[in-house]
């Protein structure tokens, strides 16, 4: 159950949009282990100025004015699980919306249990019974 918190400059189209969370989504599905339709996103779109980062650190290349800050939030994976995802996500960026593997950073956080989730009804997650996928 990934909360994908996806951080930009502003100025990216509506489908420029479309096609990134889709691709996300995607990765996490194939590579992730997420189950179909548990898509939880904010995109956020920032003025010149206020997203702040080194064009060159921990990379090769260099990053331009598409960088991107991707948070995942979820529970806790298995390392080979995080690096194939990883490895599928800058993948599938890289086609749609056509995204240059510098320009996406990605930081994944674990929750340990399923109570820290809630996804309405007063209900915690760890109550919710979830159709197999």
């Amino acid at each position: 159950m990934p909360l994908v918190r996806v951080t930009m400059l502003k100025g990216k189209s509506s489908e420029y949009i479309k096609q990134l969370s889709q691709s996300i989504y995607e990765a996490l599905v194939e590579a992730y282990l997420m189950p179909e339709n548990d898509m939880f996103q904010i995109i956020e779109q920032l003025e010149p100025g206020t997203l702040i980062y080194d064009r060159r650190f921990g990379i090769d290349g260099e990053r331009s004015d598409d960088f991107i800050l991707i948070n995942i939030e979820s529970d806790a994976r298995r390392r080979d699980e995080k690096k194939a995802f990883v490895a599928r996500l800058v993948e599938k960026l890289s086609v749609l919306p056509g995204l240059s593997p510098d320009d996406v950073f990605v930081r994944l956080s674990a929750n340990t249990v399923m109570e820290d989730w809630s996804f309405g009804g007063g209900k915690v997650a760890s109550d919710i019974e979830y159709p197999a996928g």
